[in-house]
């Protein structure tokens, strides 16, 4: 059993004492390629933030927008809701004292050409 501990260690030893896995000392380029590196990124990073940002904002001002207009197509409704009842209710007293819907004449089906003319008193 201490053998395969021994033999486990030694494995993990050659893994870690490889010429591969050992760090290599860094030269100025390397130093150099890092720094330019790290700043490209950085500025990439900056880049990314603020079309992220602009992209919010243009999103809270379609959105402004879009409830603005919400609220003047409601009021809209509103008002063509209550111009539909005003005209309903003036269509039913109209309906009382229409002589063309109280005549019993007309119930006879006769072609009219215009029906709103006939509406009006003689």
């Amino acid at each position: 059993m201490s053998q395969g501990l021994l033999a486990a260690g030694s494995v993990l030893q050659s893994s870690v004492a490889a010429p591969g896995n050992q760090p290599r000392p860094q030269s100025p380029e390397d130093d150099d390629r890092k720094v330019r590196r790290r700043e490209k990124n950085r500025v990439a990073a900056q880049r990314s933030r603020k079309k992220q940002t602009q992209k919010a904002d243009k999103l809270h001002e379609e959105y402004e927008c879009l409830e603005q207009e919400n609220a003047v197509l409601r009021r809209e409704i509103g008002k063509l809701t209550e111009e539909l009842k005003h005209l309903s209710e003036t269509l039913k007293e109209h309906e009382k004292m229409c002589p063309l819907l109280l005549c019993p004449m007309n119930f006879v089906s006769v072609p009219r050409p215009d029906p709103v003319p006939g509406c009006l008193p003689r």
